[in-house]
């Protein structure tokens, strides 16, 4: 079982963004989905974990060793799929994981040769092996990436918002693929789009401005909801006033009308519907309390 340990991390920008704000987590072998709107710090704590940048305090540990002291055995052990998966032009996806597997350290040619076909074949890429990378669809490149990120037998791998712009079919392929590799190794992944989490985690957290303002099972949150989301059907013209009148936590046009959801412990109004809350209801419930929190402490 591998153990990644993260106590009161934090890290401020030199533009004064704090970033990551005091996050303590510990994630174990399977799916850990980390949602978040964009810009709420989780790039800058993937980054952090993977050993791309130093924190101002606090402690992360895997398997025991401190990871920030020793930096290497990090390395040693991780996959990293990075938002942005830059490849050299005109070299084949064969070629470039023999390159990436050299760097990685996987000196022998036939133990080289043995894992690239594989992940080639897992990735659902083999006959494209001899094609250049450059020249994939976003989805192919995607896959790629995640057979680059399994090069080295790694321990914990890190995705960070993977499926962004994949088509429905892509970006089901793609969740397979990581379903597959999260039974027995850590899958750290960065998204803000609940269907994954909902569809691939069996543990999450929330973050927003750099907080952690939730971590729980998916599951568990969302019976936390039971009989707490409402939803009505209203005009357009009318959203602004339900915002300042009821804790609207989504709205959703359909055909020139607006479906509302809002959470309340009792019917908030007589034409207002109770609904099975899912993950989405969760979420977005979590960040309208966190931010009616921060601005009652303006």
């Amino acid at each position: 079982m591998n153990t990644l340990t993260i106590k009161n991390l934090c890290k401020k920008y030199e533009n004064g963004v704090q970033a990551i704000d005091h996050i303590s987590l510990e994630i174990t072998n399977g799916m850990f989905g980390l949602l978040g709107p964009n810009g709420a710090g989780k790039s800058s704590l993937m980054r952090t974990i993977a050993g791309l940048q130093q924190p101002d305090s606090g402690t992360i540990e895997f398997n025991g060793v401190d990871i920030l002291e020793n930096p290497n055995y990090i390395r040693q052990h991780l996959g990293y799929l990075p938002q942005e998966f830059g490849v050299y032009p005109k070299i084949s996806a064969y070629r470039l994981l023999e390159h990436l597997a050299i760097l990685k350290g996987i000196v022998s040619k036939k133990d080289r040769h043995e894992q690239i076909l594989s992940l080639l074949e897992q990735t659902n890429l083999l006959e494209h092996k001899n094609k250049a990378v450059h020249t994939f669809s976003g989805g192919m490149r995607q896959r790629f990436g995640i057979a680059q990120a399994l090069l080295g037998n790694p321990k914990i791998i890190i995705v960070d918002e993977p499926t962004a712009g994949l088509d429905p079919e892509e970006r089901n392929r793609f969740n397979n693929l990581l379903s597959e590799i999260g039974e027995n190794i850590i899958v750290l992944l960065s998204t803000h789009i609940v269907d994954d989490v909902r569809d691939l985690c069996t543990n999450m957290a929330v973050i927003s401005n750099g907080k952690m303002i939730l971590q729980s099972k998916p599951d568990e949150s969302i019976a936390l909801l039971k009989d707490k989301i409402w939803t009505k059907t209203i005009e357009k013209s009318e959203l602004e006033a339900y915002k300042l009148k009821t804790n609207l936590v989504s709205s959703q046009l359909s055909a020139g009308k607006i479906n509302i959801r809002v959470y309340a412990d009792i019917q908030p109004q007589a034409d207002f519907v109770s609904v099975v809350p899912d993950l989405s209801d969760v979420y977005f419930t979590i960040l309208f309390q966190n931010q009616n929190k921060e601005i009652s402490h303006v």
